[in-house]
């Protein structure tokens, strides 16, 4: 990718390019939220699994890597995965990476039952 079209890219692409990351390294159930018109914050929330802390970090290493790579930002980090639970805030991207219980137990696509899902990896 050049600078031009790295510069170029919409909130949709970004999340597009974070979900093949996620799925390239063995995240599971990948969920792509369109929050357009329902939320003011974000465009797109990405929430994935991963079956242990290792596989976790990994997934956020590779998420940044990846970022960094194309020049795009993560603002802010929360969470670990020894918690079970990474946030990467990317602006009009959220990515949420969630061991299994922790993810049934923020249920965010329940709270986030009217935003549309554009992508969905099993």
């Amino acid at each position: 990718m050049t600078n031009a079209e790295i510069q170029k890219l919409e909130p949709s692409e970004v999340a597009q390019l974070i979900v093949e990351v996620a799925s390239e390294n063995l995240a599971s159930d990948i969920v792509m939220l369109d929050l357009r018109g329902i939320a003011s914050f974000t465009d797109y929330f990405i929430v994935m699994s991963a079956d242990s802390s290792r596989l976790i970090q990994a997934l956020e290493t590779e998420i940044s890597r990846t970022m960094k790579e194309s020049k795009l930002n993560i603002h802010r980090r929360e969470g670990s995965a020894v918690t079970g639970w990474i946030l990467m805030d990317c602006s009009d991207v959220i990515v949420h990476i969630f061991a299994p219980e922790e993810r049934e137990f923020f249920g965010l696509e329940r709270l986030w039952a009217r935003a549309p899902q554009v992508v969905r990896i099993l």
